[in-house]
C-alpha cells in the first residue's frame, strides 16, 4: 500500500517474467466489459490477469474480488499483445499502483499513463528474477530506486518524472485540466 508520502510505493509484489502480454492481464472474452460503469469496474477488478496459465499462484482475493498485490514486477515486453485499454483498467481497478518491469510495449506503457490507472515504471536490473511473489519492496518514484524489503538492497529504476504526475492527477485529461492547458 502506498507510504503517506506520495512517492513512496511499498507494498507485496507478484511477480511474472517476459513477455506478458493484455490476454493474460485480461482475456479478450471480457472486452464487452464497460469500465466506464462502476459495475463495469469492478468487474474488471475481479478479472485482472485472469489469462494466465493455469497453476499460477492466484492474483486475485476471491473475498475482496481484488488484487493481493499493489505492485507487479516482470521482465521485459509488458503488455505486449492488442492494445486494449481494458487491461490497463483492470490492473488498475483491482488495486495494482505499479508495474515495475525490465520493459513495455509502448502502446501498453501509454495506456498506463494516459489513462491513470497505475504507474508504469523501468526497472534497470532484472528483479524478476531477485524477488519471489509475496516480497515486500519499496519504490521511491523521486529518487528513482527499488528497495529490497528482505534485505535492504537497493536497484535503480529509469527516471519517470511528469509522468508520475499524470498518473497521480488520474490521466491525461485529467492532469491537462489541473494545470491549466484545457478547461
Amino acid at each position: 500500500m502506498s507510504d503517506s508520502k506520495e512517492n513512496i510505493i511499498r507494498g507485496e509484489v507478484y511477480v511474472l517474467t517476459d513477455n506478458i502480454d493484455t490476454d493474460q492481464i485480461l482475456s479478450a472474452e471480457y472486452l464487452k466489459v464497460n469500465p466506464s460503469t462502476p459495475e463495469g469496474y469492478a468487474q474488471l477488478a475481479s478479472l485482472a490477469m485472469c489469462g494466465l496459465p493455469e497453476g499460477s499462484l492466484p492474483f486475485i482475493d476471491e473475498e475482496k474480488g481484488k488484487a493481493k498485490y499493489p505492485i507487479i514486477v516482470a521482465g521485459q515486453n509488458f503488455g505486449c499483445g492488442s492494445s486494449r485499454e481494458h487491461a490497463v483498467a483492470a490492473l488498475g481497478a483491482s488495486g495494482v499502483q505499479v508495474v515495475l518491469a525490465q520493459s513495455y510495449a509502448r502502446i501498453f506503457f501509454r495506456n498506463c499513463v494516459s489513462t491513470g490507472e497505475l504507474l508504469p515504471i523501468a526497472a534497470q536490473e532484472r528483479l524478476c528474477e531477485k524477488l519471489v511473489t509475496g516480497d515486500s519492496i519499496e519504490i521511491d518514484v523521486e529518487n528513482q530506486t527499488v528497495t529490497l524489503l528482505k534485505d535492504g538492497d537497493k536497484y535503480k529504476t529509469d527516471p519517470i518524472g511528469e509522468l508520475a504526475n499524470i498518473v497521480s492527477a488520474g490521466g491525461l485529461f485529467s492532469y491537462a485540466r489541473a494545470t491549466g492547458r484545457i478547461k
